[in-house]
């Protein structure tokens, strides 16, 4: 089962680069994007690298994406191989749910059975849980690479429904390089071509121009892996699936003693590349680690300015916050007043508010249990970005004052210069305040 991460992709006319066990890492899909694939699966199963990384509970990375492939991805996910194919009933249920909970479009990837009635039956169903596209592998569950692949399979499944049919399993008769891509796709009727081992041997298969050499393939690989810290053991391994009958080679044998990504490097002369990457990244991560000593400074994201802020009730005593604050300070100035824009997180239902003044947006990146608290966030990150007072416990001076007393201000309140000093002495005016403070 596969549903894509990002973006709404356009299953026609497409060149796909199949999910391959070990082989579909961020490295080889960048690769193959490069060399003219339209999507890219992952394999089955914001840092320092700029990447979004998925992890599980043990802290290891399982997916990792990054903006190139934005709008290009597909995250696979489910059984192994061809497990769910002897329960139809359970593949309708998975789609169904799949299709109704998430706002990405689904698609599905099957091998065929053993009649062709029983899979047009099964395609069907799929195709009426409302997936975006179907896969086919035009093999059997039990037949291998070096049995010929089914395309009258293929087409008969094309012909039967009307969403887009991606056909797979033409690497090794059919599909050595780019020109073949459409023949096969015409052999099988199909929408779209998805290619295996053929871009794992040589992922410039995607290429139009037609194929590279394996030892430049290899070099421009093993850079992606260096750039987006791949492990060295599936580096190794990928690497070796492009030097295939060679690997007996003296770099293929220099290339299996390598323990590190490093070691890798010095048989294909990239020592210096390394050492530049490596040098890059400690410079990222000293950059990333100084701004995490220093959450109070302002970070320009986009057109908002943000900062690593949270509202903590106690620290705002009484009936004074930040957002009143705020309110009475565009008062004072007669500006019109902050408003708020909040968005709440599907997964775990908090949430986050930006807030608008006069033109300039202010935002917390850290999210909020209630919508309350992450306006009054929103609001510190403005109010702190302004130099103004927020109303914390402790301040020199809480010149402002809760609703119910407003009419006691002229008793409460300090006098023009009072005023003028509290909101006047650290601030800084808007149209001075950015970018010049920021952090980009």
């Amino acid at each position: 089962m596969t549903a894509n991460t990002v973006g709404r992709l356009c299953f026609r006319n497409v060149n796909v680069l199949a999910p391959m066990v070990r082989v579909g890492t961020l490295p080889t899909r960048l690769l193959s994007l490069d060399y003219g694939a339209d999507i890219v699966y992952s394999e089955v199963s914001v840092n320092v690298l700029e990447t979004v990384d998925f992890v599980a509970p043990d802290e290891r990375v399982m997916f990792r994406t990054c903006k190139k492939e934005k709008d290009r991805v597909v995250f696979q996910m489910g059984g192994m191989g061809a497990a769910l194919l002897s329960d139809p009933d359970k593949i309708e249920a998975i789609l169904r749910t799949l299709v109704k909970g998430v706002s990405k479009p689904v698609t599905c990837k099957i091998r065929i059975l053993p009649t062709l009635e029983d899979t047009l039956s099964l395609v069907k169903r799929i195709e009426n849980t409302g997936v975006a596209a179907i896969a086919v592998h035009g093999r059997l569950k039990d037949e291998r690479p070096r049995h010929p692949v089914h395309c009258d399979f293929i087409q008969a499944i094309a012909e039967a429904v009307s969403i887009p049919v991606i056909a797979n399993g033409g690497s090794l008769d059919r599909v050595k390089a780019h020109a073949d891509i459409e023949e096969f796709r015409k052999a099988t009727g199909a929408s779209s071509v998805m290619i295996a081992r053929a871009a794992m041997w040589n992922p410039s298969v995607f290429r139009s121009q037609g194929l590279l050499s394996v030892e430049e393939v290899m070099e421009e690989y093993l850079k992606y892996a260096i750039r987006y810290d791949n492990h060295a053991f599936n580096t190794k391994y990928c690497l070796c699936q492009m030097l295939r009958d060679k690997v007996e080679s003296p770099l293929g044998k220099q290339l299996k003693s390598a323990q590190t990504n490093e070691d890798i490097c010095e048989g294909y002369g990239l020592q210096e590349y390394y050492k530049k990457t490596q040098a890059e990244l400690q410079a990222r991560r000293e950059a990333i680690q100084t701004n995490h000593n220093h959450p109070d400074q302002p970070v320009l994201d986009g057109d908002v300015t943000t900062m690593r802020v949270k509202f903590e009730r106690r620290e705002y005593p009484g009936e004074f916050s930040p957002k009143m604050f705020l309110l009475e300070w565009s008062r004072k100035e007669n500006l019109e007043q902050p408003r708020y824009e909040t968005v709440q997180r599907s997964q775990d239902r908090a949430f986050q508010s930006m807030v608008t003044m006069t033109g300039k947006k202010y935002r917390s990146t850290l999210w909020e249990k209630s919508k309350k608290y992450a306006e009054q966030a929103s609001a510190i990150v403005c109010l702190r970005v302004l130099g103004l007072p927020e109303g914390r416990a402790g301040e020199e001076y809480s010149g402002l004052v809760g609703k119910r007393k407003r009419e006691e201000k002229s008793n409460e309140m300090p006098d023009e210069e009072d005023t003028t000093t509290y909101f006047g002495a650290r601030k800084r005016h808007l149209d001075t305040a950015l970018p010049g403070d920021l952090i980009l």
